[in-house]
């Protein structure tokens, strides 16, 4: 079983999320990451439509050559190409003319996978992650793809899995139900779980992190800042989960704050380490841009956070 560290890259924001990235930042990040001893990078096609995969597979080609770093990409989604001259498409900004197209067949796992190779210059992908499976993507089309996926991506999973192109495989989702359900039919090695156990939300993962515990399964948590908010704050807050933040969440981190100012820690430093404190979790990926986030991650990495603190969010987390 591939050895996970317990700090990563979420590399959706050199694909272009929000914003334009050029390719020299991207570069930059990728090698600031590999110096300050980050050696996990998460990707997938959906990032930038193809252009995180390639800009990690250009940074990772000149900055660790020896590909001594782990590397995990996702599956469920192809790129074909579109006429669509919008500037931003799904919270890509200026990415490549291809439309993503949701596909959890066996053929269509098998070509993804084949395109990313290529993108990141690997012949071997460390994980391999079906994504966004489940009801929060896919509405009522949820049934649909679980079936496509059940009945001929997961074996095609397993495939790569078995004769070693893929080193471990899972599902890379944002809902705790669909990794419930998965864990009920399939046997997963790892779950990259975004967004659902950070410092703001805790208790709607609880269940699954006990079905990780009896099964084996880890848990890598993205999303530890929940697209931001746990970084910028309460007053200049632009996304959680993607999304407008709502007031009431707004308000729940304005009270994070409060507890966090009172022992002189930052926000993100706590949102940083919170998940990490849970022994199912084998590791942590925030989303990096730049060398400057790279430092200030390091920084909230090692910020010393006395235990009182998390008592202080237990306890208002029990009042909910």
């Amino acid at each position: 079983m591939i050895a996970l560290p317990q700090l990563g890259m979420g590399c959706a924001g050199i694909g272009n999320l929000y914003r334009a990235v050029d390719d020299q930042v991207a570069s930059d990040t990728v090698a600031a990451a590999l110096a300050a001893g980050i050696g996990y990078f998460d990707v997938a096609p959906h990032y930038g439509f193809g252009l995180a995969e390639t800009r990690l597979g250009a940074a990772l080609a000149e900055h660790d050559p020896g590909a001594t770093a782990i590397v995990s990409t996702k599956v469920g989604r192809l790129l074909e190409p579109t006429d669509s001259a919008a500037a931003e498409r799904h919270g890509f900004v200026d990415a490549p003319a291809l439309e993503p197209v949701f596909d959890y067949s066996y053929d269509a796992v098998l070509r993804s996978v084949a395109e990313s190779r290529t993108r990141l210059r690997r012949e071997r992908i460390d994980l391999l992650f079906a994504h966004d499976l489940g009801a929060m993507t896919h509405g009522e089309d949820a049934p649909r793809h679980m079936a496509d996926f059940l009945d001929g991506g997961y074996r095609a999973l397993r495939s790569l899995r078995d004769g070693g192109e893929v080193g471990a495989i899972g599902v890379g989702v944002n809902e705790v139900a669909v990794c419930l359900e998965l864990l009920e039919r399939v046997e997963l090695d790892v779950i990259l779980l975004a967004g659902r156990y950070t410092l703001l939300e805790q208790a709607d993962a609880l269940p699954l992190i006990d079905r990780c515990r009896a099964s084996g399964t880890r848990l890598v948590v993205g999303g530890p800042y929940n697209s931001g908010i746990l970084v910028e704050g309460s007053r200049s807050a632009s996304h959680f989960n993607y999304a407008a933040p709502p007031p009431e969440i707004v308000a729940r981190v304005a009270e994070l704050e409060r507890i966090c100012a009172a022992f002189d820690v930052p926000l993100p430093a706590a949102a940083l380490q919170f998940p990490t404190r849970e022994p199912a979790v084998a590791g942590v990926i925030p989303g990096l841009v730049g060398r400057e986030q790279v430092e200030a991650t390091l920084r909230y990495a090692d910020w010393p956070i006395p235990a009182t603190l998390w008592d202080a969010v237990r306890s208002i987390e029990a009042t909910r």
